[in-house]
């Protein structure tokens, strides 16, 4: 299977190079002038002679070049890698720059590297001694600090490989130790790789954390599982990986196709001695049982390591053999399992389970075009075309690569003709591998189920399908566990199931091969063939479910009755096993005595009858659908429905009233969303005792609920959101124990008038009768733009105390309402348009998510302790926020510290120009809207002071040391003064636009980095200063570092920008030292406060976070001892920050390229966490603070695990 990434055809990397595309086995690398015509050039000879195909660079690289594309393509592509070290060597930057691109190349996909040391001693290499420490001296007057660093790593790490030494072999003698070089390499070269598919651009990141595993080191052995649909590519993972790592084992073995051997007669001894024969080195077994190979497998693996995959596993007496076998492999032996069907694997922790995903959008057009056109991208007149042929495979790899092939060369008539094709017979050669997965199946219980999905309930909500097809006499749970496991269905967001275009199409195929009738196949799902049989009346028992949802012609809302197509309702009457009926902008007339009486489910859209009639067959029906319906009245009278347990209304604008519903006690969801014609409910409504969801929202002529209401013991959910005309209110709510979410956004609750009990006694509903009157087991609950103002809030929420989503947004709260500080189960709390509210003081325990967004009179947000801080923040849209606790705080320049002032040597700020300037809650400038200019700002965060101020006509203040015009670093060591310490760096940088702006990032990056220690800040300002037309901003800042640095350690400052549309033209660092004495009682005087609540300038933080004890600091280490300080300390948003730039590729210059498989597994890792750490929160008692050192620990190290990636 062809994986590909995004990279161009040209520049496909060495780890993506099948075996095929190897153009050289052998790379010289050597240093000209040292052996080009004596000892290099007799190794060439005799690598050539013996047949090994070897590149040897005929020229000199010019001083100052950098290595040619063609010498790093040569290495690519390339199976090993000679370097030839001599004592100049390292006088040749090309030469070093070889190195680096070779040892890259080992990294990523294994190549064997043979070091060779002509006249230098191994250690010489390692410590850079001797000619290769002279030749670093003449080095550092041309060469950045950056690319230095780069060659003494590399020589570092070559000089541990196991490599040959002339002096030690061969008694010195040249032409017997280029023998034995010649008989290594051969020993190298003689084990032929795994054939793989020939596009593999980018197949890295799809086996990253496979090869992690298999070069983890561990003593173990382990087992890894590689699942997914047929056709995604795993079979070519486990060759990729198989060929990278195959030499770190003593013996190894690929079993391929093992599920078409097993079908084999005796096909457990075939795999058994097909197994044997590879660790055997090729020693033919003979094995008369199982048994017996079992017994002789276990002897052969207990004393080499080995490496075994097993590719197509769909046995789970094998995965029981292999469990069993474990503890008899030798220690460091690792197992590969691909297979579709990854319920084999469940419940073994020994086993680690790798998921395969789909290509991306980029990627399937990539491969699809290599196939189709020979390119990386469509040809210009083929781009739609591609598009809905990429859009159709849905990133599945062999579809891509198949249809690709099938359409090359073709003109556009014949690919529109394809097209049309593929709707009504896919390909044949995708739906055959495809099917395998379907044969699989263990029953035709499971293949039914499959089937039904497939042609009629894809999109829809899991336990509705469920209530539908076991009331066809299916074991729905379990079967849709079956098909999940074997990657036929997916379970997506909101419980919908859904499943690939492809995997539909495969089902939907096995179907329409049923028959060349379509009146004789079991399904019908596509208009033309359901419209046909009805108009023919030609169905047949053989049907058990029909989709006729025709396209409507009017462009938006329902069709008139004259657009309809119009059928006769006995069109049925042969369809006597007829259970699934879908229709759409359909009309049936005449009577329906004939009509199907077994239906379990109906979705009927835009039903044109005004009434159903009392000779419609309803008894047998489950679920109903008739949403858009013109239905003015449900039925007359009491209909006996024993089965109907889902009844959808939504949407009937001709609705004036429910019905009866008391001869339906089995209903357990009702809706009759915006049905706006809607007046009454009717009382049997409140007698239906299984009902569990009741949906009223926009029914706008609603004016009382039924009184009785409060009987539905078990509803869960009653929604009345938009129902602007509701006067009365039943206070016997909260009798409803059951009840859970409870949604009434719009519903002017000041002004309703309660239901007492007494027939003719009403009184105004309190404040206090109004909150008093929600039940204790409420979980969710939306009151937005209900009017309630500060005093329509209790003193007490104490019989809340399962609240966990609170909604008060559009509502005119000045505060935060003291009663709230009570819910400690609160996970989301939305406050979102309230623009009147100055200030969120004091903040209770919210879990998940604070949104505050357009809250245009915000202030301030701060929080009961730290404990507190939300995972997620949403502040969008304009406000006045200039503090946000433990994240930033602005003040204007002149209430700044003077001390502050003094380090940044700033005089007069106040009476420069005002600036334009960027807040976390301000709208982006691409939004078109105007911003007003505010007087210059101090801003406070993370420990780092900045301010920013126009640049035109005013210098930068204080002295720099280092500084820089056109390049985006700067390297120093740190000086040393005799009884001073390092208070932290002063940082400017002058910046304008390029051009309009383009983008929401942040316009500057910097980074700093402690070369000596290891540690390193990347800081990404919250507030900052936008350039106006044709002018410069200075950002001025001081970074507190206090012990981070001491003298003498080599320190890297560089600055960044996301993107093209802003300059930086110069900038620069100043250490600012302060003698010991004077720090230490600053230090002694800041002791007894506490650091996080009692300075108001800091925010929360003395110093810049780091490892010098900050409580803050485990939330921002993306790694031991690197720090992202960016979007405060709320775990979700600087998860999606860094997750959503690491994927953007917009901070590739510090994070490295990003690796979607190793961000998944980020994602999971993080995951993990968070449930940990719920858990654990909920065993230690939601209504207790934590410790700020705890709550880091605990609550927001999940960073660390997430952000691996970082370089």
């Amino acid at each position: 299977m062809d994986l590909v990434s995004t990279s161009s055809a040209q520049q496909a990397s060495s780890s993506s190079i099948s075996p095929s595309q190897f153009t050289y086995k052998v790379f010289l690398s050597f240093r000209g002038t040292d052996t080009r015509k004596g000892f290099t050039d007799h190794l060439y000879t005799a690598l050539t002679n013996a047949g090994i195909c070897t590149f040897r660079d005929g020229d000199e690289l010019p001083v100052g070049e950098e290595i040619k594309p063609e010498l790093e393509r040569a290495i690519q592509h390339s199976r090993c890698s000679v370097i030839v070290f001599s004592k100049d060597y390292a006088s040749s930057g090309w030469c070093l720059d070889e190195l680096v691109t070779i040892l890259q190349c080992r990294k990523r996909s294994n190549q064997f590297v043979l070091p060779i040391f002509y006249d230098v001693d191994p250690s010489q290499l390692g410590e850079q001694t001797g000619s290769l420490g002279e030749a670093f001296i003449t080095h550092q007057k041309n060469e950045t600090m950056e690319k230095l660093i780069r060659w003494k790593e590399a020589l570092t790490e070559v000089a541990a490989l196991a490599g040959m030494v002339l002096k030690n072999q061969a008694d010195g003698h040249e032409s017997k130790f280029i023998e034995k070089i010649v008989k290594v390499i051969e020993g190298k070269l003689s084990r032929v790789p795994l054939s793989v598919p020939a596009y593999l651009v980018g197949i890295d990141s799809r086996v990253k954390s496979i090869n992690l595993w298999l070069q983890d080191g561990s003593s173990s052995t382990g087992i890894f599982g590689i699942c997914g649909i047929g056709g995604i590519g795993k079979t070519t993972i486990a060759q990729i990986v198989y060929n990278s790592n195959s030499e770190r084992f003593e013996r190894r073995c690929f079993l391929e196709n093992i599920g078409e051997i097993l079908k084999q007669p005796n096909g457990f001894v075939q795999i058994e001695k097909q197994l044997l024969s590879s660790i055997l080195n090729g020693r033919k077994v003979d094995i008369s049982c199982p048994s017996e190979g079992m017994s002789k497998i276990k002897d052969a693996i207990s004393s080499k390591k080995v490496l075994l995959v097993l590719d197509d596993v769909d046995h789970k007496g094998l995965v029981d053999a292999i469990l069993e076998m474990k503890g008899c492999f030798c220690s460091g032996s690792k197992i590969i399992i691909t297979t579709r069907n990854a319920g084999l694997l469940k419940g073994h922790r020994d086993i680690k389970v790798h998921n395969v995903e789909t290509l991306n959008h980029i990627e399937s057009s990539d491969l699809f075009s290599r196939h189709a056109f020979g390119l990386n991208h469509p040809v210009e007149s083929y781009v739609k075309l591609s598009e809905r042929v990429v859009h159709q495979c849905e990133g599945l790899p062999l579809a891509l690569q198949t249809l690709g092939s099938s359409l090359s060369g073709q003109t556009i008539d014949v690919w529109e003709s394809a097209l049309k094709k593929s709707k009504t017979i896919p390909n044949s050669i995708v739906m055959s591998k495809l099917r395998t997965s379907f044969n699989s199946l263990q029953d035709d219980h499971d293949q039914s189920l499959f089937l039904h999905i497939a042609c009629f309930f894809i999109g829809k909500d899991k336990d509705i399908i469920v209530k539908i097809l076991d009331a066809c006499g299916f074991y729905t749970t379990v079967g849709i566990q079956n098909l999940i496991d074997r990657y036929l269905v997916r379970i997506e967001e909101c419980n919908k199931v859904n499943m690939h275009h492809m995997i539909r199409d495969m089902g939907r195929e096995i179907v329409r091969l049923e028959s060349k009738d379509p009146e004789k196949r079991s399904r019908l799902w596509h208009h033309k063939d359901s419209l046909n049989v009805l108009r023919e009346k030609t169905g047949s028992n053989a049907i058990e479910g029909l989709v006729l949802n025709m396209p409507m012609n009017s462009a938006h809302g329902p069709s008139r009755n004259s657009d309809m197509v119009v059928l006769d309702a006995n069109a049925f009457s042969m369809m006597n096993k007829l259970r699934f009926l879908h229709l759409g902008h359909v009309q049936l007339n005449e009577s329906y005595e004939k009509f199907p009486k077994g239906l379990r489910w109906l979705c009927w859209r835009e039903c044109p009858l005004n009434l159903i009639p009392s000779d419609f067959p309803m008894e047998m029906m489950v679920v109903i659908e008739m949403s858009y319906s013109r239905l003015r009245q449900v039925w007359k009278g009491a209909k006996r429905l024993p089965s109907l347990k889902i009844f959808d209304l939504s949407h009937s604008s001709n609705l004036t009233e429910t019905g009866d519903f008391s001869l339906v006690q089995n209903l357990e969801r009702l809706t009759l969303k915006h049905c706006i014609s809607l007046v009454d409910v009717h009382e049997s409504v409140g007698k239906l005792e299984k009902l569990v969801y009741l949906n009223l929202k926009d029914c706008i002529n609603i004016t009382k609920l039924p009184e009785n209401i409060h009987m539905l013991k078990s509803l869960e959910t009653l929604i009345i959101s938009g129902c602007s005309n509701l006067s009365e209110f039943p206070m016997e709510i909260r009798n409803m124990e059951s009840l859970k979410v409870f949604q009434a956004f719009g519903v002017p609750i000041d002004q309703l008038i309660t239901i007492p009990g007494q027939v003719n006694t009403r009184s105004r509903l309190s404040v206090d009768g109004l909150w008093g009157s929600f039940s204790g087991s409420i979980v969710e609950l939306d009151l937005g733009s209900c009017n309630l103002s500060d005093d329509a809030f209790p003193s007490d929420l104490g019989n809340l105390a399962s609240l966990r989503y609170l909604d008060l947004s559009y509502n005119p709260i000045c505060t935060l309402p003291d009663s709230i500080r009570g819910l400690w189960k609160l996970e989301t709390l939305t406050l979102s348009y309230c623009t009147s509210l100055r200030s969120i003081t004091g903040l209770p325990r919210v879990r998940d998510l604070l949104s505050a967004d357009h809250c245009v009179s915000l202030e301030k947000i701060t929080f009961q302790s730290l404990s507190c801080i939300p995972k997620r923040l949403s502040i969008y849209g304009d406000s006045k926020l200039v503090e946000i606790q433990h994240w930033y705080k602005l003040k204007p320049i002149g209430t700044v510290d003077v001390e502050m002032i003094r380090l940044l040597g700033l005089s007069d700020l106040e009476s420069m120009e005002p600036i334009l300037m960027h807040t976390p809650d301000a709208k982006s400038p691409l939004e078109g809207e105007s911003m007003e200019p505010i007087r210059i700002q101090g801003l406070h965060e993370y420990g780092i002071f900045s301010t920013f101020f126009s640049g035109n006509g005013n210098e930068v203040p204080g002295q720099f040391s280092h500084t820089s015009k056109g390049c985006s670093s700067i390297s120093f060591p740190v000086p040393i003064l005799l009884n001073h310490k390092i208070r932290g760096f002063n940082i400017y940088s002058v910046y304008a636009w390029t051009t309009d702006v383009t983008t929401l990032l942040p316009p500057l990056i910097i980074e700093v980095n402690n070369k000596s220690t290891g540690l390193k800040w990347i800081y990404v300002p919250s507030c900052y200063g936008i350039p106006s037309d044709g002018k410069d901003m200075i950002w001025l800042s001081h970074w507190s570092l206090g012990n981070q640095f001491k003298g003498g350690d080599v320190v890297t400052v560089s600055i960044f920008t996301p993107d093209n549309w802003l300059q930086v033209k110069e900038f620069g660092v100043q250490v600012v030292h302060e003698e010991e004495e004077k720090m230490s009682k600053q230090q002694y005087s800041s002791s007894s406060r506490d650091p996080i609540y009692d300075d108001p300038d800091a925010c929360g933080v003395n110093e810049v976070i780091g490892n010098s004890g900050g409580v803050l600091s485990e939330l921002y280490q993306v790694r031991p001892g690197t720090y992202f300080l960016c979007g405060g300390p709320f775990l979700e948003n600087n998860r999606y920050t860094f997750n959503r730039w690491k994927k953007d590729r917009y901070l590739s210059d510090i994070i490295g390229e990003y690796d979607e498989e190793t961000d998944k597994e980020e994602r999971k890792q993080g995951d993990r966490t968070l449930t940990a750490t719920e858990e654990a929160e909920a065993e230690s008692g939601s209504n207790k603070f934590f410790g700020c050192k705890n709550l880091v620990i605990h609550v927001l190290m999940s960073l660390v695990e997430i952000c691996q990636n970082i370089c």
